[in-house]
């Protein structure tokens, strides 16, 4: 599961086998995906895996979004749409895969949630990463 997560950490941030004379090799940029993995900010979380698809301002207009069959939603408008209150059960929720939304696959094919938990083989952050991309979710919410 992990080598897949891995892989398709690779496909979202455009990481492709570079021409010999490239300027920076492709271990380096390994390097700098796998801080991102590692990290359990909720900024470097969100850049990591939500970026690709939501944007980098987290407004849905990111460079895989074209891609996709149903509209990107807008992360930044979640307070707003839910009458102003931010739906962090909802959102815990998403991010686990234990809600199942059409663009974020069934549960046979989970999102982020369970991903947080296996990175480390000695010890979980798991739960550390999931409060912080949401409490970073939160945080980025217009009026």
């Amino acid at each position: 599961m992990i080598l897949g997560f891995m892989l398709s950490g690779f496909a979202v941030a455009g990481l492709s086998a570079t021409p010999q004379n490239a300027p920076k090799p492709l271990e380096k940029k390994q390097q700098q995906l796998e801080q991102l993995i590692y990290s359990v900010k909720g900024l470097d979380l969100f850049r990591a895996h939500c970026a690709a698809c939501h944007g980098s301002d987290a407004r849905g207009d990111g460079p895989l979004a074209v891609a996709l069959k149903t509209k990107v939603a807008d992360l930044t408008m979640l307070a707003k749409n839910n009458g102003g209150q931010f739906p962090i059960a909802r959102v815990r929720k998403i991010v686990m895969g234990d809600d199942i939304l059409a663009s974020h696959g069934s549960r046979e094919m989970p999102v982020w949630g369970p991903i947080f938990h296996q990175i480390e083989s000695d010890q979980d952050f798991g739960n550390v990463r999931l409060k912080n991309l949401v409490d970073y979710l939160e945080s980025i919410q217009r009026k």
